[in-house]
């Protein structure tokens, strides 16, 4: 496994990260406990250290589920959880006001089973509170040691300029994949320039660019992706069959799945740090984690690139 720092952190995690939203129980339909448990610690066998979850990942399932699976294990895992979303019914809210940000973290920390948050991240910008007001509230909290390095995620270039007048992060988790790179026009420059790790999710764009899906596939009841995700319908998903095909020859040199090319390739990319990939069953850690080990070649990263139909 590749290991890099994360922006001015001294956090050293593995270039592929586990993403727990599937692990809640609430999107993606529904997840077997044992099974999340073991496929977490099938991440840190493997090299996997670092954890991103996220307290409205199934109302605090998510976060329950990484706490009991760390117990024991603190020390090997860059824990990373975040804050500014909450469920309402079905649906959800933004908040960040500084009394919400408190019981949340403490919410959080109970959940995990432990003191301290490795890297604590603004979920989404909250347009009725003051952004200087979230981050004076959060500087408190990481002063207190409740939490050891900020970052954020889903953040505008200008929101990010803003954020740096009040204090420091070390990281920004925007959605980033061969299918969406918007942040190449001016986030990831910014970052870079900045010393900002960039921890990039929706890197197999839920699924579509594992290559399991010959046809658009019907997902069971309670499995939400291709409304989160719009690469399920065309015109795009004509579009991402031909990148597929191209992805295919290159795996099959590589003699590895199509996943792991993905998951390469993103990490490869200049400026990321650290990609998130969703999983809850054990064989599909162990494959993302071997992706970690994998060097493509110059001229199959401009291949690859010259495909991408985005």
């Amino acid at each position: 496994m590749i290991y890099r720092k994360i922006g001015k952190s001294d956090l050293r995690v593995s270039v592929v990260g586990l993403g727990t939203w599937a692990m809640g129980n609430d999107f993606w339909g529904v997840s077997d406990d044992a099974e999340s448990v073991r496929a977490l610690h099938a991440a840190l066998d493997n090299g996997i250290n670092l954890i991103d979850t996220a307290p409205v990942y199934g109302s605090g399932h998510s976060e329950e589920i990484v706490g009991k699976a760390i117990k024991g294990k603190r020390d090997e895992v860059v824990l990373a959880t975040k804050v500014g979303i909450k469920k309402a019914g079905k649906g959800v809210y933004i908040t960040l006001k500084p009394e919400s940000i408190r019981q949340e973290i403490d919410d959080s920390l109970k959940r995990l089973g432990t003191d301290f948050i490795d890297l604590y991240q603004i979920h989404r910008p909250d347009p009725d509170t003051p952004l200087e007001d979230t981050l004076n509230e959060l500087v408190k909290l990481r002063d207190l040691g409740k939490f050891r390095y900020l970052g954020v995620s889903n953040f505008s270039r200008e929101l990010l300029e803003t954020t740096l007048k009040t204090t420091w992060i070390v990281s920004d988790q925007p959605h980033y994949s061969m299918l969406e790179r918007e942040i190449e026009k001016d986030i990831l420059p910014f970052c870079l320039e900045k010393n900002i790790g960039i921890l990039g999710y929706g890197t197999l764009g839920g699924g579509i660019l594992t290559g399991r899906y010959k046809t658009k596939p019907e997902f069971e009841k309670g499995d939400y992706r291709d409304r989160f995700y719009d690469f399920y319908s065309e015109p795009a998903w004509s579009k991402v069959l031909k990148l597929l095909s191209i992805l295919e020859d290159i795996a099959s040199f590589y003699q590895q799945p199509v996943s792991n090319i993905v998951i390469a390739w993103t990490f490869h990319q200049m400026g990321i740090t650290s990609v998130l990939t969703g999983a809850r069953k054990t064989e599909q850690v162990i494959s993302n984690a071997r992706a970690g080990n994998l060097k493509l070649k110059e001229t199959d990263l401009k291949t690859i690139r010259d495909a991408l139909p985005f």
